[in-house]
């Protein structure tokens, strides 16, 4: 990570708690709030948006940059994940960001990963990305609740393409009655529809035509339920059109929108799921959607 355009960006890098908890407090003294955008960098507009979002709050906005290894598999990619920092501060110059907090590992983790007490929000974190990625919201959760303590927000931002984490953020929040509003911003989608995505970047072009597909069974999911189709058959064509197309799916479900459980008859707001790999790639992506009445 390089700081050595710091002056230029003309915003405020902070690398260690001791001097982010003092300006937060500087800030809480002067009876101001604190809006908090956690990202892991490599920005797009997805990130911008929820940056966007926690302007418009009116409170001093504060943005992480922490690629986070508690979260990441033994055979995942912590070392290959894209990192464009100086980028990543450079494309906040047009956002009102009052401080950016990047922290070395060791300053989130001083006996390590593996010494690290860690939070597990029981049910949700096991389910869909939790099965698939053992792990994976342990780290999400730890992080989240390590960066709250120290930030202190009285809001938090997050986007609506990773919905699961999203419900396990504000479990979190409920459960350990952190003061703290979380809010959620919609999926920003590229001009044919593919999510937005950091991991986007390591499709090559071909895979980039293919990866369209996934967004696209998505919509056929819902656009049969509305059709009154057995959402539990358009499920299975979906994983048939994704196969077709290349991918190996971990899962496409239907689910409730408030808690992810498996919907009962009369459960109107839904949302389909799914994650699939593309060669190497794992792309996640959703679209919530309110079941109409049968005509």
């Amino acid at each position: 990570m390089s700081l050595a355009d710091n002056e230029s960006a003309q915003i405020p890098i902070i690398e260690t708690v001791e001097n982010a908890r003092a300006r937060i407090h500087q800030w809480k003294m002067a009876g101001e709030s604190i809006a908090f955008v956690p990202t892991m960098g490599n920005f797009h507009q997805g990130h911008l948006a929820l940056v966007k979002a926690a302007n418009a709050s009116g409170m001093r906005t504060v943005v992480s940059i922490f690629v986070n290894p508690m979260q990441f598999g033994k055979n995942e990619d912590l070392d290959t994940y894209p990192r464009s920092f100086d980028e990543d501060i450079a494309s906040l110059s047009d956002c009102q960001v009052d401080m950016v907090f990047a922290p070395a590992v060791s300053e989130i983790y001083p006996d390590g990963v593996d010494g690290a007490t860690a939070v597990h929000v029981r049910g949700l974190s096991d389910i869909l990305e939790g099965e698939h990625r053992p792990g994976f919201f342990i780290g999400v959760a730890t992080v989240v609740n390590m960066l709250f303590n120290i930030i202190q927000p009285d809001a938090a931002w997050f986007g609506e393409k990773d919905y699961q984490q999203l419900l396990v953020i504000r479990k979190m929040v409920r459960d350990l009655a952190l003061p703290i509003e979380i809010h959620s911003v919609p999926t920003v989608r590229e001009g044919d529809g593919l999510a937005m995505s950091s991991r986007n970047s390591y499709l090559d072009a071909d895979q980039r035509k293919l990866a369209i597909n996934l967004y696209r069974c998505l919509q056929h999911v819902v656009d049969s339920a509305n059709e009154g189709m057995d959402y539990h058959y358009a499920v299975v064509h979906a994983n048939q059109e994704l196969t077709e197309a290349g991918f190996l799916t971990d899962y496409v479900v239907v689910r409730r929108q408030g808690d992810l459980e498996v919907p009962n008859k009369g459960d109107k707001s839904l949302i389909v799921l799914a994650a699939a790999r593309l060669d190497g790639t794992r792309l996640i992506d959703n679209i919530p959607f309110e079941l109409m009445p049968a005509r």
